[in-house]
């Protein structure tokens, strides 16, 4: 097996790392005042910038399922992988879901606790890295994965003006799913610590 596949899987691990800094870059693009270093430009540059961003941000999710997957069918799984590729999925979930609430997609306390879950989660997995276990996802986890990526997707399809999320109903039903996701995102997180009790509880 050559070194390119072999290393396939983590190169489209750190792709997903660059795409959400172009997202960021792209959705930092506005017609209204936006502060340092970013000129104003016209409404139009700024919805074909935010059109292209969303796409970015849904190749990016695409590629989290890509690398998993390969690494898996063709036993491509590396410490390398093991390490970064969570930490890219942070990295993903921080610069979408901050830029959610910077638009006032998504209220800033839910982000908080998304954000305090993912990190916790990423310590663990380091902990047990270090002692060399590997904590896998579950089926929790999964659904925690699915229903962020069902956010984003509905959310960035607001954002980029194919409806109005603002409008009572339709954000009723926005904000019920999001609280649905914040509680599986919070269960998840206390399945790992609780599954996984003896990393941090033996003694030494």
């Amino acid at each position: 097996m050559t070194d390119n596949l072999r290393n396939l899987p983590n190169r489209i691990t750190l792709s997903r790392i660059l795409l959400i800094f172009v997202f960021v870059a792209l959705a930092n693009i506005r017609s209204d005042s936006i502060g340092f270093f970013i000129p104003t430009v016209s409404r139009e540059i700024e919805q074909i910038c935010h059109v292209v961003a969303y796409v970015v941000a849904i190749l990016a999710a695409f590629t989290d399922l890509l690398d998993g997957y390969l690494a898996r069918r063709f036993h491509l799984e590396s410490d390398f992988g093991r390490l970064v590729d969570p930490l890219a999925d942070k990295i993903f979930v921080v610069g979408t879901f901050v830029m959610m609430a910077e638009y006032k997609l998504m209220p800033g306390w839910i982000i908080i606790v998304v954000l305090t879950r993912e990190f916790m989660v990423t310590g663990l997995r380091m902990l047990a890295t270090h002692k060399g276990v590997v904590i896998s996802a579950d089926k929790w986890g999964k659904l925690k994965t699915i229903l962020q990526m069902v956010s984003l997707l509905i959310g960035g399809a607001s954002w980029v003006g194919l409806f109005d999320i603002h409008q009572k109903t339709i954000w009723v039903t926005w904000y019920v799913l999001l609280l649905i996701m914040t509680l599986v995102t919070i269960l998840s997180g206390i399945g790992y610590f609780l599954k996984n009790k003896s990393l941090y509880t033996e003694n030494t």
